[in-house]
């Protein structure tokens, strides 16, 4: 597991799935805007956005977890998250809140996780009866790059 991964989390929906990403790389959480696409981007590129002047990529996280598609809503958001100074977006379906998980309640993710590449996910967070898979986003952001 990665040493520098703190134990709080901003916690997301995709599908009926719950995620979560380390606090420390996200810089905030953005309603919907208007996203300009890149010819001859990879499919889950949506494409970029203005953000106070930085062209940031955006990411489809159901397109890259291979997922079905979603129309956006008023609860799809992007998550900007920051790692070894990239800036990136990440489409969620909904952001819920920021949890505080216990590290021994952070477990390694089992070997036959079939619904994503398990090389994204840094955990498997268990609060009370959920689970919450926590996603290493420099891994995410290292094969986008």
């Amino acid at each position: 597991m990665a040493a520098n991964i703190t134990n709080k989390f901003v916690v997301f929906k995709l599908e009926d799935e719950e995620y979560g990403i380390d606090i420390l790389r996200v810089k905030e959480i953005k309603e919907m805007i208007r996203i300009t696409r890149v010819p001859k981007s990879p499919s889950f590129v949506r494409g970029v956005i203005n953000l106070r002047g930085e062209v940031i990529p955006v990411i489809d996280l159901r397109k890259k977890f291979d997922m079905s598609q979603n129309i956006d809503t008023e609860s799809t958001r992007i998550i900007i998250v920051l790692v070894d100074e990239i800036t990136v977006g990440l489409i969620i379906d909904t952001s819920s809140e920021v949890l505080e998980i216990d590290k021994e309640l952070i477990e390694e993710p089992p070997a036959t996780i079939a619904s994503i590449d398990h090389s994204y996910i840094y955990g498997i967070g268990k609060v009370k009866e959920r689970l919450i898979i926590l996603l290493d986003v420099s891994k995410i952001i290292s094969i986008t790059a």
